[in-house]
């Protein structure tokens, strides 16, 4: 397995585009848009660049990995001949599901089809194929070229030999895969989920403002960066997504996003790719500005 596809040029696909690149995979990254294409082939060679300066990679395995890279438009021909498609589109069940029933009709038959979601059912992605036996989750996390997990889920049909072979795959990228079940949030996004969305409740109802909530967390409990900052670099918008499909997938009520998130998400206050979520972005300093106005 050496020749790999990645549907989707954002965050995630150009970081596991890169991720593959670097271990010398020949990488095919398609995307819709010559502009995202671009602008994720600038973000891999920048991330490239600060790690050639760290000297974790010389400048020959730099531009090694960038000619591992090639660029398409075409789903057609991005996936020709590829042993796997790494599926990592928006978080939008009729987009992914439009885009495997076309995996299916073009890609080879022996093909594995990976989806990058971090919420949605394998098993319901993997319904629309007619070789759900060879669909499977590939979660990885942001970001991917630094992280090392990867959560494999497998669907209701996903077969041992593809899981085996996946699990395998991931080792040999350094990552750590680990395997769970097909639920929705899975693992990560299960327990993630509900505390960011607590935190955002926590704020809502005026318990402590942002950088308090921020403060108690990172001094607190230890993690690197506070849940209302984290919100922000996910992105609003995916937090609301991945909240409201295990709010539809478990039917109970503490999964239910907080008013404040649909609220922030409906004014395009999204995080760091809108420039203003939680904090403001916009001049590369971290201020409570946003929240407040929602408030009232």
């Amino acid at each position: 397995m050496k020749n790999i596809a990645v549907i989707g040029a954002g965050t995630m696909g150009n970081g596991i585009a890169h991720t593959f690149a670097q271990s010398g995979f020949k990488v095919h990254l398609i995307d819709i848009s010559e502009t995202s294409l671009k602008k994720g082939i600038d973000t891999i060679s920048k991330n490239l660049d600060r790690m050639v300066a760290k000297e974790k990679i010389s400048e020959v395995e730099k531009v090694a990995t960038l000619d591992n890279i090639t660029t398409s438009i075409s789903i057609t021909e991005g996936v020709k001949n590829v042993d796997l498609v790494i599926e990592a589109a928006t978080e939008n069940m009729p987009l992914k599901l439009k885009i495997f029933k076309q995996l299916d009709e073009v890609c080879h038959s022996n093909t594995i089809l990976a989806t990058n979601t971090s919420s949605i059912s394998i098993t319901q992605i993997a319904a629309v194929t007619s070789r759900p036996d060879q669909v499977i989750g590939m979660h990885f996390m942001n970001p991917v070229p630094i992280m090392k997990l990867v959560e494999i889920i497998r669907g209701y049909n996903t077969s041992d030999e593809v899981t085996t072979t996946i699990m395998n795959l991931s080792k040999t990228l350094g990552k750590v895969p680990t395997e769970v079940n097909d639920y929705p949030g899975f693992v990560a996004n299960r327990i993630l989920m509900p505390m960011l969305n607590e935190s955002i409740e926590t704020l809502f109802n005026g318990v402590a403002g942002v950088s308090e909530i921020d403060t108690v967390m990172k001094l607190g409990m230890a993690h690197p960066m506070g849940p209302l900052q984290l919100a922000d670099f996910i992105g609003l918008d995916v937090c609301l997504s991945i909240l409201n499909v295990m709010y539809d997938g478990f039917k109970n009520p503490k999964y239910a996003p907080c008013p404040l998130l649909i609220n922030m998400v409906h004014a395009g206050k999204l995080g760091v790719k809108s420039g203003e979520g939680f904090y403001d972005y916009s001049e590369s300093k971290k201020a409570e500005v946003v929240a407040k106005q929602f408030l009232k």
